[in-house]
């Protein structure tokens, strides 16, 4: 009864009772990641004094923050900025308020009130400094807000009265990188911060820090100016003349800024017209900059040397006789005009005063002149390569050449002048200078024409130990023209010794003789037959053709034999013998030539019936011996019938590659007979009961197999008469025999 009653009790408990019309909803779990702000908060309310707070920022610096935490980070160092009193700390913090508004994911317009209002509270010029580049930070991330723009340009313009350099710098900076031109701001007549005057435009109140007291809020302003230009707005040309005052600041970097600022401006208005200092001539103000940028070739750094120059390769607008004038060294005046004797007894006549002769130079020119203002390099452009290409730095000289480089390109008479002296640059002591040399004239190579003493001075760089610019004159020489066939003695001797020299350069000197020779037919035309070692009477003994050497020699000869049909008449019965062995070996080097009387058979000259017709006639005649040899494959073993096949197509592949008038049907019989040999293959495998492997790789060539056959024949061809040989070749027989008698209809087969 008791395990009764104990068995009742179970029964009750285990009662499931369920509820048909209510659901118990699921409980979602969320894992919340602990809050940065909150962490931020505990670091610096435990800070008890600045130091310990400066190094918690420093190690929250360190960390990544989400972009949902970032609002709420800021709060918080907002709030303890207001309770910082230490410089250090509140400029740390100013410094990851900018840190923060660069984060994917988070907008920063929320902080920009408290950013703009803790600047008018702010004593510190170094934390304002810090303040004013997180405004500039925001403000580049919100380019789409011109309200905020606005109000940032606004800020930026109350502070440029600041002592402190850097917070001029930066509100340069925001002007420069969100000031708008059509946008008046601030006030005329009047400096910052005072109430009267009207409106004034960005770039007006950048170009009044161009006189600056401090060199690097002059930088600043320069650099503002040319980021106005870079945003694609038009700078004034009443800059131009406070960009060239700043070309003789005793600053560097102030001097660099106005190269960039006065070539911009060159650029933006070529053909306006400026005057001449002391003097009433005007000129066109690209020209003028032109003169001012080569002055600054000479400048005492080495840097804004180096900027100088390259701006002057930019410069293409330029006149011809001031182009010219940056290769002359020779000393000019101030650039006053010269009255001449007319003009001079005129206004004697005028003034009333004569000479009496009782008097020695009474009559001489009266004018004072000022010795201060007189510079006898004043026009700057005089000379202003040659001291470039002078210079004591390499980095000047490479700079140098690269900007004749960009200057010849557009002007083939400056690219003759400047040819010696990029020929004299081969002998720097730098390797960089001289190789860039030599690509410089590579690049120009299509205006200039080599002379004797120029060569001379070019090939001596081919004793050169680095093989980089070896080949980089080989490849010149592939490019240049030279004016005489001594020239092209010259150059094939050094080559030579540079070939003996150098052996791993068989290949670029082969290379560069071949088109030094298809360049200069005429020149080497009198030179065959000392190359050749021919005579008119005597003969001579044939010469080995393993000496590169002599390979070298019939590379040039044969690839000038192909633009002068005269030369072949100067070769010798050897001769023939190596062209034909190097038109097979070297085909890369050696060109097809038409050679009247003879024809070539696997490189053996026979004399022909007719001239011209020999060529044609023996390529045919061989393609009908090497499909008479494949006729009978039937007689041979398996292996010996493959073997057949394969040198069969390798020959007539080699015979559509020499004989163009009978690609086609070289081509087709090629084609038909790697499908025989393919189907012999695999139908070998099966019949021998060859291991898995074997069958399995050549059945892979069915599909290729397939089509071969309809490339060749335009249809699918019958598995079941793969064994028979009667229907193909009398396919390939009919066919040869239209080749033979259409030989130029290949393209039909």
């Amino acid at each position: 009864m008791a395990a009764h009653l104990k068995k009742r009790v179970y029964e009750e408990f285990s009662k499931v009772v369920q509820i048909p019309h209510e659901e118990t909803p699921a409980k979602k779990l969320r894992l919340s990641k602990p809050s940065k702000s909150a962490a931020l908060h505990i670091d610096l309310c435990k800070a008890t004094n600045s130091t310990d707070a400066l190094q918690y920022l420093l190690q929250f610096a360190r960390k990544p923050v989400e972009a949902e935490s970032v609002e709420g980070v800021v709060r918080i160092l907002l709030e303890h900025y207001y309770k910082e009193t230490d410089n250090s700390v509140r400029l740390k913090i100013a410094s990851l308020l900018g840190l923060l508004s660069k984060t994917q994911g988070f907008s920063p317009d929320c902080i920009v009130d408290d950013a703009i209002n803790t600047l008018s509270n702010e004593k510190s010029h170094q934390v304002l400094a810090q303040l004013l580049d997180t405004l500039l930070v925001i403000g580049t991330q919100l380019p789409e807000s011109p309200a905020l723009r606005l109000r940032l340009i606004e800020v930026a313009y109350k502070h440029l009265s600041d002592t402190y350099f850097g917070v001029r710098n930066k509100c340069l900076q925001l002007l420069g990188c969100l000031g708008m031109v059509d946008a008046p701001v601030g006030k005329e007549n009047e400096g910052p911060g005072t109430s009267l005057g009207g409106l004034r435009d960005v770039q007006s109140i950048i170009s009044d820090y161009f006189g600056d007291q401090d060199p690097r809020v002059r930088t600043a302003a320069l650099k503002a100016m040319l980021q106005l230009h870079e945003r694609g707005m038009k700078i004034h040309q009443i800059i131009y003349d406070q960009a060239c005052r700043l070309l003789t600041d005793d600053y560097e970097q102030v001097r660099s800024a106005a190269v960039q600022m006065v070539w911009v401006l060159s650029q933006l208005y070529p053909e306006s017209i400026v005057p001449i200092p002391s003097s009433n001539e005007e000129i066109r103000l690209v020209d003028d900059a032109f003169g001012k940028i080569s002055h600054m070739v000479s400048d005492g750094s080495w840097m804004v040397r180096v900027q100088a120059a390259k701006t002057l390769g930019s410069m293409l607008q330029v006149s011809p006789h001031f182009l010219e004038q940056t290769l002359d060294k020779k000393l000019m005046s101030d650039l006053r005009r010269k009255r001449t004797a007319h003009e001079r007894a005129k206004e004697l006549f005028a003034s009333g005063e004569f000479s009496s002769g009782r008097k020695w130079a009474d009559d001489a020119p009266k004018e004072k002149l000022d010795t201060n203002t007189v510079n006898l390099i004043a026009s700057g452009a005089c000379g202003a390569f040659v001291h470039g290409l002078e210079d004591e730095m390499f980095e000047v000289r490479i700079a140098a050449v690269e900007a004749l480089c960009h200057l010849a390109r557009s002007s083939p008479s400056f690219a003759e002048k400047c040819l010696d002296f990029l020929v004299d640059m081969f002998n720097d002591e730098i390797e960089e200078v001289r190789l860039q040399s030599i690509h410089v004239l590579r690049e120009i190579s299509t205006h200039i024409t080599l002379r004797e003493d120029q060569l001379d001075t070019v090939l001596a760089v081919l004793e050169d130990s680095s093989r980089d610019i070896r080949e980089a004159l080989h490849e010149l020489l592939c490019y240049t023209n030279v004016s005489t066939k001594e020239c092209i003695q010259l150059a094939l001797l050094e080559l030579l010794k540079n070939l003996n020299k150098y052996p791993t350069d068989r290949n670029s000197v082969w290379k560069c003789l071949k088109f030094l020779g298809s360049r200069h037919p005429t020149l080497v035309l009198p030179l065959v037959p000392e190359l050749l070692s021919t005579h008119p009477y005597f003969d001579t003994p044939e010469p080995d053709m393993d000496d590169p050497a002599y390979i070298a020699v019939l590379v040039l000869v044969f690839n000038a034999a192909k633009s002068c049909p005269t030369m072949p008449a100067l070769f010798s019965d050897h001769t023939f013998r190596h062209y034909a062995y190097l038109r097979d070996s070297l085909s890369h080097l050696v060109p097809p030539l038409r050679l009247p009387g003879r024809k070539q058979v696997y490189g053996l000259d026979s004399v022909d019936s007719g001239p011209g017709s020999g060529s044609v006639e023996s390529a045919q005649l061989f393609l009908q011996q090497s499909l008479n040899r494949v006729s009978t494959i039937q007689n041979l073993e398996a292996s010996g019938a493959q073997d057949l096949l394969d040198l069969t197509i390798r020959d007539l592949q080699r015979l559509g590659e020499l004989q163009t008038e009978l690609a086609g049907a070289a081509d087709f019989c090629a084609t038909y007979l790697r499908c025989q040999l393919l189907l012999m293959k695999v139908g070998a495998c099966f019949c021998c009961g060859s291991n898995r492997s074997a069958v399995l790789h050549n059945w892979n060539s069915v599909p290729h197999f397939f089509r071969l056959c309809r490339r060749s024949c335009g249809t699918w061809p019958s598995l079941c008469a793969s064994n028979k040989t009667s229907r193909p070749q009398q396919r390939l027989s009919r066919s040869l025999s239209h080749t033979h008698t259409h030989t130029h209809t290949h393209t039909h087969l």
